[in-house]
């Protein structure tokens, strides 16, 4: 499967020049968002990594519904992942397919290609962990993501163009 990843403001052009099959789109609950042109799945909740008063935390069936979604999309297909800044909820969306699409083991292997795909990337640590979790991983996802540490200061992350799986 063909990852695109990035910011919202990068949706529009992407679409434009490359074949989407589906869209993940992950916002914060009040965030309006446009019809797409392609299939999508729309997961709302706040880019934070703890419980806040007024704010939607991930949860395990958001992580279940990015799975799955990764399982149910053909192994050709190009999906874009996007959230606000393409910094936090996308890049870890895409880790947790990355993770799901491979043996247990290549975790560290797979932030090191997120990391060089995008210096200013800093995943979500509760979504890592959920997933973590749910993949059966015993912390593995976790630590890979604390290794490679915060992402270089950035007002948007880069376009990530990964291929996963076999």
């Amino acid at each position: 499967m063909r990852l695109l990843v990035g910011p919202a403001s990068a949706v529009e052009s992407l679409l434009a020049r490359e074949p989407v099959d589906h869209i993940l789109a992950l916002v914060a609950p009040e965030t309006p968002i446009a019809t797409f042109p392609r299939p999508a799945t729309v997961l709302r909740f706040n880019d934070i990594v703890e419980p806040r008063p007024g704010l939607i935390e991930p949860t395990a069936s958001s992580i279940r519904e990015i799975i799955g979604l990764g399982q149910r999309l053909p192994p050709a297909a190009t999906l874009l992942i996007h959230c606000f800044a393409g910094v936090s909820r996308s890049p870890a969306a895409a880790y947790i397919l990355a993770c799901a699409a491979t043996s247990a083991g290549e975790e560290e292997a797979l932030a090191a290609v997120l990391r060089a795909a995008s210096p200013g990337a800093t995943p979500n640590a509760l979504m890592i962990a959920l997933a973590d979790d749910i993949l059966g991983r015993g912390g593995a996802m976790s630590r890979s993501i604390r290794a490679i540490g915060r992402g270089a200061d950035a007002f948007e992350g880069d376009v990530i163009d990964w291929i996963i799986g076999d």
